[in-house]
This record gives C-alpha cells, sequence and structure tokens, in this order.
C-alpha cells in the first residue's frame, strides 16, 4: 500500500501535538488542558486509521477484481481492522 503525503502529515501533526502533550506535563500544566490534548491526539489517531483502512481498502478490492479474488473477504478484514481500532 501507499502511504500518500496527506496521511504522513497527519502523523507529522500527531507527533508534535504529543510532543506539545510532553512539553505540558513537564511543566506541571493542569490536567484538564492535558486531557483535553490528548483527546485531540486519540481522535486524530481515530480519523488515520479510518483513512488508512478506506485507502487499503479500495486497494485491495480493485486488486482483487484483477485477480479475480474474492473481495468479501477484503471488505471484512477491513471492517475487522476499524473495529480492533475502537
Amino acid at each position: 500500500m501507499k502511504y500518500d503525503d496527506q496521511m504522513k502529515n497527519r502523523i507529522k501533526r500527531m507527533e508534535g501535538q504529543l510532543r506539545g502533550v510532553l512539553r505540558m506535563m513537564e511543566e506541571q500544566k493542569d490536567c484538564k488542558e492535558v486531557i483535553t490534548q490528548l483527546s485531540a491526539v486519540r481522535s486524530a489517531v481515530d480519523r488515520t486509521i479510518g483513512v488508512v483502512v478506506s485507502s487499503n481498502l479500495v486497494e485491495c478490492v480493485l486488486e482483487a477484481g484483477k485477480d479475480g479474488q474474492e473481495t468479501d473477504q477484503f471488505i471484512k478484514e477491513a471492517v475487522n481492522l476499524l473495529v480492533k481500532s475502537r
């Protein structure tokens, strides 16, 4: 699977957010502020998982169609990945 620049930028943004959370902890910031930022990171991770799985699903279904394979199995695997991520 190819990971485009948009996906990579999402990860870089999360990386920056996590560094910011660590800095907040080192500066003894209020726990509400830390939790707010951690929640934002978690949401970003969830959205990124959705993007990766949906992109992978499209790619796998198209590839399976070319090879004459059953696409149902690929769809089930993608759904399972999404369920596991929650």
